[in-house]
């Protein structure tokens, strides 16, 4: 049974109603309503709750032209493309999965509209909402699952929140929020931007989404991260579509390859020790819930089913693991650990709360800390292995200044976890 979720208090992170901490860890289903069967659903589900992951991102009014082509029992969402005519056949079908997903104690991140529905710069469209229609099926939404406990709204739909657009956009989540104020919200924006661009001061926004997007191996998603953990009032922020694994780099396989699960839990641990709430994962043929008989967007080369067990998806309850192997709401990033700083693939992320620090060795190798800054006097260290979540100690050894620490591997994928811990808190090895 899911329970409620609220921001923390110190506006940083998200939490249970009963003050236990909720580290967000996402999975990308955009597609889970339109082209799944229930007992598909059923599995998908089974699948990302066994493999960690407690919220599920997918789409009301789809992408792939979900105004035209319905579901897999032949249902629509709206009658004649118009958002103030639902087919109560069609939500009752979202209402049985949120259901489902409750009794698995999932959340589901709904989108109310794919972007094109109001922005076609591109996608299949069409544009159909307005100020006043976005207003009404806002309010709509927000009636009709309220009582249901385990959503999270996600407005927006890889689009801009700004320019002539914005009254739409603003208009769909002070509908929302109108009827349904208890569940949190958020935006989903175009690639490299982020929903504080043009939201962080709406009323209905809970907290921050940044899409780092598929571009480039590296991409710097820390500095998305950076940006919005540093505006006021605090929000909680959250990467919610990095580089998804098996999906082509910036579209040519040809030239780049594809993104792999050492890109996967990059993005991750950099975006989390910057200070994100928590992390979304995607892969390429999992959003697009792509089977053989279907055409395929972009370079695929597994079906969905076969890419659910992609070791990037397996690994990501490891990051998990550890950020709650650890006080959680007083965890901040600090980088002024460092001695030097490295840019590009070997960039270190640092975060440090009560009594521990974290820091994120993409490409292994050596890494020079100031343990005086650490507080305590003598620490007891772990180096822990991101891609099977396993543990090695190091230490103890009392802080005596500058000092230097090398992981157990070297180079790209590689990547380790250096923990040092407060020997007194004796918080034991880190994982759950």
């Amino acid at each position: 049974m899911t329970n409620k979720l609220l921001v923390s208090q110190n506006g940083r992170f998200i939490q249970y109603e009963n003050g236990d901490p909720f580290f967000l860890l996402a999975d990308t289903a955009w597609e889970l309503f339109h082209r799944l069967t229930i007992e598909e659903i059923e599995f998908y589900l089974d699948t990302r709750k066994r493999q960690g992951f407690n919220v599920i991102q997918s789409v009301l009014i789809s992408e792939i032209d979900g105004l035209r082509i319905p579901n897999v029992y032949g249902q629509l969402p709206l009658s004649d493309m118009n958002p103030e005519k639902q087919n109560p056949e069609y939500f009752d079908f979202v209402d049985k999965v949120l259901k489902m997903a409750e009794v698995k104690d999932l959340y589901l991140a709904m989108v109310p509209v794919w972007g094109d529905k109001i922005d076609r710069v591109f996608g299949t469209g069409p544009e159909i909402l307005n100020e006043k229609n976005a207003s009404s099926y806002g309010k709509w939404l927000g009636r009709r699952f309220c009582k249901n406990p385990n959503v999270i709204w996600m407005n927006g739909g890889d689009r801009s929140g700004g320019g002539k657009n914005f009254g739409i956009w603003d208009a769909l989540g002070k509908g929302i929020k109108s009827e349904d104020p208890a569940h949190l919200m958020t935006f989903h924006p175009l690639g490299d931007a982020s929903s504080s661009m043009w939201f962080h001061s709406s009323d209905w926004l809970d907290f921050n989404s940044c899409q780092s997007g598929h571009s480039m191996r590296n991409f710097p998603n820390h500095m998305m991260i950076t940006y919005d953990y540093l505006r006021y009032p605090h929000k909680p922020c959250i990467d919610s579509e990095p580089r998804y694994e098996e999906h082509a780099v910036n579209w040519k396989p040809e030239e780049n390859g594809v993104f792999d699960e050492y890109d996967v839990r990059q993005a991750a641990y950099w975006s989390v020790f910057a200070g994100a709430c928590g992390h979304t994962y995607g892969a390429h043929p999992v959003w697009q819930m792509y089977d053989r008989h279907r055409e395929p967007i972009g370079f695929v080369r597994h079906t969905w089913k076969e890419a659910m067990k992609l070791r990037g998806a397996e690994q990501l309850s490891h990051l998990k693991n550890l950020i709650l192997s650890r006080p959680f709401f007083n965890r901040v990033p600090d980088q002024s650990l460092l001695i030097a700083p490295k840019v590009g693939e070997e960039h270190i992320r640092c975060s440090r709360g009560d009594g521990f620090a974290f820091f994120y060795l993409p490409c292994g190798g050596e890494i020079e800390i100031e343990t005086n800054d650490l507080i305590w006097e003598q620490s007891t260290g772990w180096w822990f292995d991101p891609r099977c979540g396993e543990s090695i100690p190091v230490g103890p050894f009392k802080n005596t200044g500058r000092m230097t620490f090398v992981a157990p591997g070297k180079g790209r994928g590689n990547d380790w976890i250096l923990v040092l811990d407060d020997s007194v808190c004796n918080y034991g090895k880190p994982d759950l």
